[in-house]
């Protein structure tokens, strides 16, 4: 026979539904344990819980035993921060992404702008990667594989 749920039971902190149930049936759980979503997601449980304390990945209770529940479509969520993240976006930029989306607005809007900030900041990184790649050509035009030694310098071609 199964046992009567005490009357003074904290709900929030129960994530098992008995309203309406027949007596002696079992409880659906609302959720799935950290684990469970860290195998379903196939990320570390590590960094499932940094993201919920970076607020991007929100539990929806804890259960009876103390342990954080994430709903279904956390699963959803997660591959969203993945897609961004594949796509340059910092964690801080996904958060204020979601952060529109919880208050029940879509951020597309938004994702265009930081998309194409995106673009910029990579363009910028291909400045860059030229400068570099012409000031490693010129060293390497003047090279000697075997220069005289010069004092205490490492490698004269660098001069350092």
């Amino acid at each position: 026979m199964a046992a009567a749920t005490p009357a003074h039971a904290d709900s929030r902190s129960d994530p098992t539904p008995r309203a309406g149930l027949p007596p002696g049936a079992a409880p659906v759980p609302v959720g799935m344990k950290i684990g469970a979503l860290a195998s379903r997601s196939g990320l570390p449980v590590k960094t499932l819980r940094y993201y919920e304390e970076l607020g991007l990945l929100p539990a929806v209770c804890r259960s009876s035993g103390g342990y954080r529940l994430f709903a279904e479509d956390s699963l959803r969520r997660l591959e969203f921060i993945r897609r961004l993240k594949t796509l340059g976006l910092s964690l801080e930029e996904i958060q204020g992404s979601l952060a529109v989306h919880d208050s029940g607005a879509l951020p597309c809007a938004d994702l265009e702008i930081q998309l194409g900030r995106q673009i910029e900041r990579i363009d910028g990184r291909i400045r860059e990667l030229r400068q570099l790649r012409k000031e490693l050509q010129g060293l390497l035009a003047g090279w000697q594989s075997n220069p005289a030694r010069d004092g205490e310098l490492i490698c004269p071609n660098l001069q350092v």
